[in-house]
């Protein structure tokens, strides 16, 4: 995956909270859309361009960190 894939970086307790994220991440495990990166507890959703949701025990401020720390401006 690229830096170009990636739609958007998502806390999963921030925005869990509305039924519209729940009923999208849930919809997406119903079509197999959904990769689990670890076993351990999720903290982080990735969102790409061709509508695979990865599930990360990484926060998302250190995922962006981490992306960040690639990308030069």
């Amino acid at each position: 995956m690229t830096t170009d894939e990636i739609v958007g970086i998502f806390d999963i307790d921030n925005t869990t909270v509305t039924k519209k994220t729940r009923d999208y991440l849930s919809v997406c495990e119903k079509e197999g859309r959904v990769v689990y990166v670890s076993t351990e507890l999720p903290k982080s959703f990735i969102v790409c361009k061709d509508k695979t949701v990865y599930i990360s025990q990484i926060s998302s401020a250190t995922l962006l960190k981490r992306l960040n720390s690639k990308i030069k401006f």
